[in-house]
């Protein structure tokens, strides 16, 4: 049976260890993923900005060059020569000559101009052929004519001699003379590759995809591709269409997680000089596949060594399980009966409360409140109310809720508090009561990051009474057992406060011999006699002695001091061997 039972008990060990290690390993493989999608984010977010500033100051410079001819007056008065001199050698020369010396300074592949005049096409090695709007080929330049843009980029294949109809970046801007009228494009040009290159290495170096594409779309260029083949990226069924994320501020960069046919993140860039959108793809189907190969290899490694050392346990659990056991049993019952007997000696009982969670700590708190009249998951704030309704004195209840409200313990214990105090009447059997305080220790606990207090409840009946017996002594004449005079101020004092609206009476009495009397005989058989139950005998002086009489009705003060002055003038029943005493 025992043997059985350990059994069960590894295998359900085994299994729990299996589950746990089984769910660590989940829970680190989607921290894991998620750390490297952040990752993903970053790099991608880092490289779409360094491809944009590399983009971007390749094609200022043309296009800055471009504006500069497009401005230049030298330019522009030679295009107003050409209606006079058309076939005038010289002008053609020097149309070369200016075309040629901007090529020979920046090393474009083109640098042409085109005049609205003549239709015109004059490049860098001279005059070159005239445009007509009846060729396909001459498309861009019509279409920049009847546009408002200042300025445009074409990817197209040039035409000129030699040039090999090789595909080419051209950025046209439009001559403008002083009355605004066009007067030709002009513009440079260079070859596609010189971007494509630029992409490729970034693409090699931190394996993505770029692309460079115009609103519709249409890569405009790309590692493979160009806008002369006239591809849609939409339309490729790689990512579908997401032309509502682009946005037309070069300040904003949207992006997305995409997961269909295949998964990977993309960032978007918009690139205000040339009009187009810069697209980075960072696939990431190849590195998520990675990471799942790695979960499941960990999960089979963990399976593995978990297996050998629970075999390895096995035996030595088996073998020290008994004697663990009753080893801790016995220490545990030795420490809580040091614990409770050390307790017993100086307070009624300890409990622990959690006041962050307004409940008991401890199931011997909960077992404690239980004895005291409270139900099992009472909140500690109701808890508390139920207990001074039923055992505290009524004067005291609510300074005792006050104390230990939990309101009150967080106060306390943010203002630097860590222990309260408060003393009050308790009663078991709502007849006799017995003084009881209580002393608090607060605390914060790590484990749940909770605010707890441990309550002491000590009996303090006895000390009470000593110091109401000391009190008492203190406040009484050691001879005659009268009160003091000091104790006579204090109690003419409070009942003139109390009752500062009645008429109160007070009796000084000079008597004759009255030492002789005290030393003797003692006032007290004197005085006692002369006053009522309610009044105070006090001892003024070694000859003297005083009377407080509060009020008792609404008859004259005259009438009721002299019935008491006839009372003490009565002869006492004991002599006294001295002079009569007269009273006045």
């Amino acid at each position: 049976m025992k043997k059985n039972l350990l059994v069960k008990i590894n295998a359900f060990v085994c299994l729990i260890i299996v589950l746990g290690f089984c769910v660590t390993s989940l829970i680190s493989y989607h921290s894991n993923k998620g750390i490297f999608e952040r990752d993903v984010e970053q790099v991608s977010q880092l490289l779409s900005e360094g491809v944009y500033h590399r983009i971007d100051s390749m094609f200022a410079k043309p296009v800055h060059i471009s504006l500069t001819m497009a401005n230049d007056r030298l330019l522009q008065s030679f295009l107003l020569q050409e209606k006079e001199q058309p076939e005038d050698e010289v002008f053609l020369d020097n149309m070369q000559r200016y075309l040629l010396a901007y090529q020979e300074k920046y090393a474009y592949d083109s640098v042409f101009l085109v005049s609205t005049a003549t239709n015109r096409y004059y490049h860098y090695n001279g005059l070159d052929r005239v445009l007509t709007e009846d060729n396909p080929e001459n498309v861009w330049y019509y279409n920049f004519l009847a546009s408002d843009a200042e300025y445009n980029v074409v990817i197209d294949n040039d035409e000129v001699a030699h040039a090999n109809n090789a595909i080419t970046i051209f950025i046209n801007c439009k001559i403008r003379d002083e009355s605004g009228d066009v007067l030709g494009v002009v513009g440079v040009g260079f070859a596609t590759s010189y971007i494509q290159d630029l992409l490729r290495s970034y693409e090699e170096e931190f394996d993505v995809q770029i692309y460079l594409i115009d609103k519709a779309g249409t890569i405009e260029i790309s590692n493979d591709q160009t806008g002369f083949e006239s591809v849609n990226l939409y339309k490729t069924g790689l990512y579908g269409d997401f032309s509502s994320v682009l946005a037309p501020d070069a300040l904003q960069a949207p992006s997305f997680w995409y997961d269909d046919q295949q998964s990977g993140y993309i960032i978007t860039q918009y690139i205000p000089t040339l009009d187009w959108y810069l697209v980075i793809d960072n696939n990431t189907a190849a590195l998520n596949a990675q990471l799942r190969q790695q979960f499941i290899w960990s999960v089979a490694i963990i399976i593995a060594v978990v297996v050998f050392v629970l075999l390895v346990i096995t035996g030595i659990i088996r073998r020290y399980n008994s004697q663990i056991v009753e080893l801790t049993v016995a220490r545990e019952q030795e420490h809580r009966t040091l614990f409770q007997t050390a307790t017993e000696k100086i307070y009624e009982n300890i409990y622990e409360v959690d006041i962050t969670h307004n409940c008991v700590a401890s199931e011997e708190t909960e077992a404690y409140f239980a004895s005291l009249g409270v139900p099992p998951g009472t909140p500690y704030d109701q808890a508390l109310e139920l207990i001074a309704n039923q055992q505290i004195k009524e004067e005291f209840r609510e300074g005792y809720i006050n104390t230990l409200k939990p309101e009150h313990i967080l106060s306390a214990y943010e203002s630097g508090l860590e222990n309260l105090s408060y003393e009050f009447l308790i009663t078991h059997d709502e007849q006799s009561y017995y003084w009881v305080r209580i002393t608090t220790h607060i605390f914060y606990w790590d484990y749940d990051q909770s605010i707890r207090m441990f309550v002491y409840r000590q009996n303090i009946d006895e000390e009470k009474q000593r110091q109401k017996r000391l009190n008492e002594q203190l406040q009484r004449d050691s001879l005659t057992g009268l009160y003091n005079k000091a104790a006579t101020q204090s109690y003419i004092q409070k009942a003139l406060r109390e009752e500062p609206e009645l008429d109160h009476a007070f009796f000084i009495l000079d008597i004759d011999n009255f030492k002789q009397v005290n030393d003797t005989l003692r006032s007290s058989l004197i005085l006692p006699r002369c006053s009522r139950a309610s009044s105070v005998p006090e001892m003024w002086s070694a000859v003297s002695a005083v009377m407080n009489s509060p009020p008792s009705s609404r008859w004259p003060r005259r009438s009721r001091c002299r019935k008491r002055q006839r009372s003490c003038s009565q002869p006492c029943a004991t002599p006294i061997p001295t002079a009569p005493s007269s009273i006045r």
